[in-house]
């Protein structure tokens, strides 16, 4: 059997330092503040680079940035002189020999999918499905804290466009601010916009239910309050309120599980969380059968892991696409300085072939660790 002609000769790693614009909250003391995203540039022997990148919160998910580089390197026997067009079935091969690590693999999915895109002459979303809006509806994410200050945060997003708003909750430990949080953020909004609050799983169902029964005369939808999907289910029967999921959905069967038990209206779609573009590609193909509405993003990045999900986001029916995140304009320095940035409360996915950006890769530097 024939490959396609190209065959990786060089991978390279940098560690980029990603600094919040403004610090970010979550429950149980996690913060975005500086945050270390892992940057891969793939080479073929034909000159080709694909670009990938994962930035893993920390104490997020089972995920940190300086697991990757290992991974990679007990990888390497099977990537360095494999052919990288048609990433799944190298994936496949990855995945026989090193079990899980998808955060790891999701910046090599994304580089090899780059890389299959400029072979092709195509933007991903025409690999991912073809291309069906011309742009995708943001949501703005609101650091959680105090509920005056995220209101004149809310306020500034609603006047660049933003019509969906994730309130961050739980940061405090006191349930009565939560719901000061999110009736201030919704009454600021006016009637229309989506408003969420957003727990990161900080929130007992006791007191994550005691909030959505306070404002539960609002146009309220909840996300991720516990840290299972039995509780989050419990806090959706018990408040009546629309449920987002996010860190309980990482893969079919904790999708599957969370649709049965009723509370999965929405899902957060993270290419890392899932495994890079291949394996959030099967997942969106699963919320068009569930029926859930998607949120096409990941847990945070630049401008790589940015294209990356608006690619898939314009190759997704837009009736079943709650919002996608530019999670590059939270965070500086941009690796991509020409790629796409909100217009209107939207963004459209880049026009060239594969990701469709140009990384400065000289702002990059030595990197890190090289493979070949």
């Amino acid at each position: 059997m024939s490959g396609s002609g190209h065959k990786i000769r060089r991978i390279s790693l940098w560690h980029v330092p990603l600094t919040s614009h403004e610090a970010y909250y979550m429950a149980e003391g996690k913060t975005c503040d500086t945050v270390e995203s892992v940057v891969l540039a793939v080479e073929t022997d034909t000159g080709l680079v694909g670009w990938g990148e994962v930035c893993p919160i920390p104490h997020y998910l089972p995920a940190y940035a300086r697991g990757v580089a290992p991974a990679l390197q007990e990888l390497a026997p099977v990537l360095i002189g494999a052919d990288p067009i048609g990433p799944e079935a190298l994936i496949a091969k990855a995945d026989a020999f090193l079990q899980d690590h998808r955060y790891a693999k999701s910046a090599l999915d994304i580089a090899l999918w780059d890389l299959t895109g400029q072979v092709a002459g195509l933007p991903l979303y025409a690999l991912m499905g073809g291309r069906r809006a011309a742009d995708t509806p943001l949501y703005h994410s609101i650091t959680c804290i105090a509920p005056d200050d995220m209101v004149k945060i809310a306020l500034e997003a609603q006047a660049t466009g933003i019509t969906q708003f994730q309130v961050k909750l739980g940061a405090s430990g006191d349930w009565t601010t939560d719901v000061e949080r999110l009736t201030k953020v919704r009454e600021a909004v006016g009637p229309g916009p989506l408003v969420y609050g957003d727990w990161n799983c900080g929130a007992t169902s006791l007191d994550a239910t005691r909030v959505g029964r306070a404002v539960a005369h609002l146009d309220i939808m909840l996300e991720q309050p516990c840290a299972t999907i039995a509780d989050c289910a419990r806090v959706r029967d018990a408040t009546g309120l629309p449920m987002k999921l996010d860190e309980n959905a990482h893969d079919i069967p904790s999708m599957l599980e969370a649709h049965e038990r009723g509370c999965m209206d929405a899902v957060a779609l993270k290419l890392s969380k899932y495994g890079g573009l291949s394996a959030t590609r099967r997942a969106r193909d699963i919320c068009l059968y569930l029926g859930a509405k998607m949120c096409v993003e990941d847990t945070w990045g630049s401008d790589i892991t940015t294209a990356a999900l608006l690619h898939l986001a314009a190759s997704t029916d837009p009736a079943r696409v709650l919002n996608t995140c530019d999670l590059s304009s939270y965070v500086s320095p941009r690796l991509a300085p020409t790629a796409p940035e909100r217009a209107n409360g939207r963004i459209a996915p880049p026009e060239g072939a594969g990701l469709g950006i140009t990384v400065d890769a000289q702002a990059l530097g030595a990197a890190d660790l090289t493979l070949e």
